[in-house]
Parts: C-alpha cells; structure tokens; sequence
C-alpha cells in the first residue's frame, strides 16, 4: 500500500469517525470511486485503534476517570471522594458496551463482516439513518449531561451502537441519535459517544491480533502508520466538532448524509 493511500485513509477515518456520517461506509467507498484497492478488514481496524487513541488523549480526564472507577469497583482507591459517581459511569459504559460485542463476535465468527462491504448497503443506511439523525436533533431535549447516564440509557445507546456494525449506520451517528432523543444535549452527546466508542474499539483492535500475529511484516507496517496518521486526523476533527456543536445543529450532517446517499444509489 502506497503512503498516499494510508494518509487518504486516515484522513477519511479520522474526519468521519467523528462527525455522524459513517467512517466505516467512507472507508468502503475509497475503492469503489477511485482506482485504489481495497485496503480491507485489518486496515480499517487499524485505523479505527488510531481514534481510539485519540478519544483518550483528547477526553483524557474523562477516560482517567473511568479507569478510576473500573479500580474502585474492585476495591482499589475506593476512598476517593468521586468514587462511587466513578464506578456507576464505568459500568454503565461496560454495560451500553455488551451489545457491540455481541454482535461484533457473531459477525467475526460467521463471516459475515465481508458481505456488508456493499455501497447499497452504506447509501440505504446513509440516508435512513441521516433522517433519524435529523428528527432526533429537531425534536429530542437538550437538559441531560453525561454524568447524569443511567443504566436505562447506557442499554439504548449500546444497543444502538451495536448497529453501527452495518456500514453506513455511523457509530457516532447512531448513538448520538439515541443520545439525542433522550434528552443529551448536542455536545453531551457527542462526548458519551466518545467515551462509549473506547471498549468497542479497543476490543476490535483485540479481535485483529491473531491476524496481525501471522501478516507479513509489509501489512503490519502499514497498519501501524495508518493508525498513526489517522490520531492526528482525529484529534483535529474532535477539537473541531466539540466547538461546532456548542453552536450550531447537526442539520449539515443531515443533508451531507442524506445526499450522499442517494448520489450512491445514482452512480451505483
């Protein structure tokens, strides 16, 4: 894989995993509208572990926090002040993570994550999900903080997010959709899709070591330098995205979404 294909990778990773338009049906489209080949399954695992690393280094107070919280559920620092608020977050972000692996783990062990590469696939998904997007950012409250989680609302965010396995959803696009429609605001959304991303990642990134293990030295070279350039992309667009939804709606997604969508269904 020429350096010109990672970087192009990791940019389109690391802006659309961020923004509510679906990393994962960009990443399949890079083929499909250019003469590039596909960089398939592991890559994009790769690239996916670069945001990871970028979501705890951007949020890193909150990322420590749950660390903190996952020690005091087993009896380290449990006499810290904050511990109990910790520990109720920590396992609500374990628990909204159990349906992602769920499914994740099905799809691996049945084959099935290769015939999801479809770009029907990803422009039905950009669209319907675009529009549930839309309604949810229109009509959904914005009173509820992060901190203010419940177990209620951590199940419906990670059954949502175990959606986004089907190219297209958007898993930050999914659960902010959840998120918003119960009542989080633009920005708490954002960040408790953030912060519920990180096991889900992580564990992908888990899922893609046996294949790394047994790959040639070229592709685990260039796994590790799309990760890399795909943090910095990230970190950018994080920044970028926290400060525009202090301000503005996810309407420009919408449409992005919902036009994309049917220039797929168009073209192919």
């Amino acid at each position: 894989m020429t350096f010109t294909q990672m970087l192009i990778i990791a940019i389109v990773q690391g802006v659309t995993e961020f923004l509510p338009i679906s990393s994962s049906g960009h990443l399949i489209l890079i083929p499909k509208l250019t003469d590039l080949s596909d960089q398939g399954p592991m890559i994009d695992v790769a690239v996916h572990v670069g945001t990871l690393l970028a979501i705890i280094t951007y949020f890193f107070k909150d990322a420590w926090g749950l660390v903190r919280g996952g020690a005091a559920s087993i009896g380290i620092q449990s006499n810290v002040g904050d511990a109990p608020a910790q520990k109720k977050l920590f396992w609500w972000i374990v628990i909204g993570t159990i349906p992602a692996v769920i499914v994740g783990l099905i799809l691996k062990q049945g084959g099935y994550l290769e015939g999801f590469r479809s770009t029907d696939l990803v422009a039905v998904n950009l669209i319907v999900y675009g529009i549930l997007l839309g309604l949810a950012d229109h009509f959904g409250k914005q009173v509820k903080k992060y901190e203010d989680l419940t177990l209620k609302d951590a199940i419906i965010v990670g059954l949502a997010q175990a959606l986004a396995l089907i190219p297209g959803t958007s898993r930050s696009g999914v659960t902010m959709t959840a998120a918003r429609f119960l009542g989080y605001t633009r920005v708490e959304a954002a960040r408790f899709s953030f912060l519920l991303s990180m096991p889900a990642v992580a564990g992908a990134g888990v899922l893609i070591i046996p294949d790394l293990l047994e790959a040639d030295g070229a592709l685990l070279q260039d796994a590790l330098i799309a990760g890399g350039l795909t943090f910095i992309a990230a970190i950018l667009t994080m920044a970028f995205l926290m400060r525009f939804l202090r301000k503005a709606s996810m309407l420009i997604f919408v449409i992005y979404r919902i036009a994309m969508g049917i220039a797929l269904l168009a073209l192919f």
